[in-house]
């Protein structure tokens, strides 16, 4: 198993760069596979989502689209892979910022009761709470 960049997935996603989307694209195809995946972590999930947004102006259900794509290849193993699914499903759901609905879903698992925040926003996610 080997880990994977953010910049990796964003140029394997979008196919943006004509030097570096074929060489992720190989990757991706070509060099993993279930046997020998791509590790994923959760903060690069968050990044993923962030650049999609921010870089390549991607609305909420173009994003889940694309986490979706990333949980669904068996060549990738994604950390904490049903909290980026949960995360997900509030982003299309909800229209929710993934890295806030992250945040929250991994302070619980971590054995929080609640995550403080001064985003009102994300103080409407469950699990947080507006630090007044």
């Amino acid at each position: 198993m080997i880990g994977l960049d953010t910049n990796i997935l964003i140029r394997y996603l979008t196919q943006d760069d004509p030097i570096l989307s074929p060489k992720a694209t190989a990757l991706m195809e070509r060099g993993l596979s279930p046997e020998n995946p791509g590790f994923v972590t959760a903060v690069t999930m968050a990044e993923v989502a962030w650049v999609l947004e921010r870089s390549y102006s991607l609305v909420s259900h173009e994003i889940a689209n694309e986490i979706e794509r990333i949980l669904g290849a068996d060549m990738l193993k994604v950390e904490h892979e049903q909290h980026v699914f949960v995360a997900m499903m509030q982003l299309r759901n909800d229209n929710a910022d993934f890295s806030d609905a992250l945040i929250g879903l991994l302070a619980r698992r971590a054995g929080c009761t609640h995550t403080l925040t001064f985003d009102r926003k994300a103080s409407r996610l469950p699990g947080f709470e507006l630090l007044a």
